[in-house]
């Protein structure tokens, strides 16, 4: 599966006042894994920042000027998104943005190019709510360094915002998936075998490998600020036992 992370930079906040995309950064992760391939375009805006938007992205008009407009660059965005699912934080903000300026050269709205657009600030809403989830708040949370964070920039949140979905959406799968179910067929209609899952080799935990998931779930409780969900679960199986 091939997603990308983007994010942008503007000289306001509301495209219908005629503000712009001054930045896009886009972040490519194929199958869970961040690939190194990116997109990171200055464009330039044909008008000032607002002091606000300036504050925030530190963009000069005069750095702006040097860089392409939009419309020179617009075939680049399409193709990098093209097809792909597309996460953005606060997804609404950019899209409006990004679809203003799609119009403005002539071409389909965003969430034509790509498969499905995703909001990461609503699905981080959904796991922490009534916490906060912005990004530098996420980044805290999940234990990713942004350090290095001093002003915003689209290629560097794109980065950081990688990281954080792959461990706000990170999960086990299941190894074994309806093997008892008789007569099944994989995707190609070729018939799989029963497995028998006791010629598992179980393998216990060593004492230090004991000690550092302890010390993984006390990172977990700190981060969340609650109880871990798996140590609750193992006194109600002690319990229940």
């Amino acid at each position: 599966m091939r997603q990308i992370i983007l994010d942008t930079e503007t000289t306001g906040l509301d495209p219908a006042l005629g503000h712009r995309i001054v930045e896009i950064g886009c972040v490519e992760i194929v199958n869970r894994s961040i690939t190194g391939n990116h997109l990171h375009l200055y464009l330039n805006p044909d008008r000032d920042s607002d002091p606000e938007a300036l504050a925030v992205h530190g963009l000069t008009t005069e750095f702006l000027s040097q860089h392409p407009r939009f419309a020179e660059v617009a075939h680049h965005i399409c193709d990098f998104v093209q097809g792909a699912e597309v996460i953005i934080h606060n997804a609404a903000f950019d899209l409006k943005f990004l679809n203003a300026e799609l119009a403005s050269v002539g071409r389909p709205s965003f969430d034509t190019l790509c498969g499905k657009v995703i909001d990461s600030l609503l699905h981080a809403r959904e796991l922490h709510p009534g916490k906060r989830n912005s990004l530098d708040a996420l980044c805290e949370r999940y234990g990713i360094s942004n350090a290095h964070r001093t002003l915003h920039g689209a290629l560097l949140d794109s980065e950081l915002l990688a990281e954080v979905w792959l461990a706000m959406t990170r999960g086990q799968d299941a190894l074994i998936m309806d093997f008892g179910a008789r007569d099944s067929q994989d995707s190609s209609g070729m018939p799989l075998q029963q497995f028998d899952a006791s010629v598992l080799k179980v393998v216990p935990a060593n004492p230090e490998e004991l000690a550092a998931h302890e010390a993984y779930l006390d990172g977990l409780e700190k981060a969340a600020g609650e109880p871990c969900v798996w140590r609750a679960s193992m006194v109600e199986d002690s319990v229940a036992g």
